[in-house]
């Protein structure tokens, strides 16, 4: 199976295809060339043309009879059609004007231009769809095929920091390592030149890859985001394995909001940070972790409570003991006196439960 078969096979490709398959001009670019040439399946198909994005946008969706969004701004857009959407963009060109800032873009550029704005030599590779044609960055194949993440030139954090994280992320998720060169350019110090919130965007994609902790830990890069920040790899949902690393976290909240995430998002990774040690009994779990979110229940390694007895359900209900006269708070009251003796095994069904309620 060559290249282009095996794009195929991304979520969308036959719509991508019928689209904008035999436009000249359009290449796959990036993750999607680099996971097929390492037997892996592409999640994604990133387009990018070599012309005018824009018409070749407009072409695309009168072909397959869905609607274009126009970004004409950035020389992308959007193209939809049958509950799938994807983006073209034009090839371009990029200066950073300062340290961090976000880049002056000039299109109109080749795709061997284009690829000169990518973050490790292992994503510059694109495909032309019309023949397979591959366009690459000198040392890109040969890179992917020894593991290694080469950023293209020596400025590269300097421009943009977020792109050490973003080595963090492709190293859990693919395994390699950086050369020698590339990791003697990771300075954490860097990240002053970036606002928090486009830091926060790439930690948390990092939290979905496997053990973010042990990548974290490299050059003090977890520190530096948060510190107080000290390595603890458990196998986790993505903000607990952050929670666990953040128990020395002073103004861990804080901290959080300046990286930009959600108030839902920090008010889990702060109370996980500060899970509770596991008790023994069932009673003892359940007014341990009952009113704390799962992943406080994941940093501690309770189990237990996680995979049965949070799962226990009264075999009455508030109803119940409205019926039976009670009213007001304490329902509630009544409710957690029967889930107690439910959990001590003191009230195993609906008569002992209702009569442990109104005791």
């Amino acid at each position: 199976m060559d290249l282009l078969e095996r794009l195929q096979l991304a979520p969308g490709a036959e719509i991508v295809l019928a689209a904008v398959g035999d436009e000249p001009g359009v290449h796959v670019v990036g993750g999607a060339v680099r996971d097929v040439l390492l037997g892996r399946s592409p999640h994604e198909l990133d387009i990018v043309v070599e012309g005018d994005a824009v018409a070749v946008a407009r072409h695309a969706a009168r072909r397959i009879g869905g609607r274009v969004t126009v970004h004409e701004r950035f020389g992308t857009a959007t193209v939809s059609a049958d509950g799938f959407a994807f983006d073209l963009a034009g090839a371009r060109r990029e200066r950073y004007p300062r340290p961090g800032a976000l880049p002056e873009v000039t299109l109109g550029a080749s795709m061997r231009d284009d690829l000169a704005r990518r973050d490790f030599t292992v994503n510059a590779i694109a495909v032309r769809l019309t023949d397979g044609e591959v366009t690459s960055w000198p040392g890109a194949r040969e890179d992917l095929g020894a593991g290694v993440l080469r950023v293209l030139h020596e400025r590269s954090f300097i421009d943009d920091p977020t792109r050490i994280l973003r080595l963090l992320r492709y190293s859990a998720r693919l395994g390699f390592e950086p050369d020698p060169a590339t990791d003697a350019l990771i300075d954490p110090a860097r990240f002053d030149t970036v606002s928090g919130d486009r830091l926060g965007r790439e930690l948390r994609l990092l939290l979905e890859e496997p053990h973010p902790a042990r990548q974290l830990e490299r050059h003090g890069i977890g520190e530096a985001l948060l510190p107080g920040f000290r390595p603890v790899d458990i196998e986790a949902s993505p903000l607990a394995k952050l929670a666990a690393c953040c128990a020395g976290v002073p103004d861990l909240a804080q901290r959080l909001d300046d990286l930009g995430f959600t108030a839902h998002d920090r008010k889990i990774v702060v109370a996980a940070a500060k899970a509770p040690a596991v008790p023994e009994s069932d009673v003892e779990l359940w007014r341990a972790f009952r009113r704390l979110p799962p992943e406080a229940a994941e940093v501690a390694g309770a189990r237990r409570w996680l995979d049965e007895v949070r799962h226990r359900t009264l075999a009455i209900t508030g109803d119940d003991l409205v019926a039976a006269g009670i009213s007001g708070a304490a329902v509630g009251e009544a409710l957690e006196r029967a889930t107690v003796a439910m959990l001590d095994g003191t009230a195993p069904d609906r008569e002992s439960q209702l009569a442990a309620a109104l005791r």
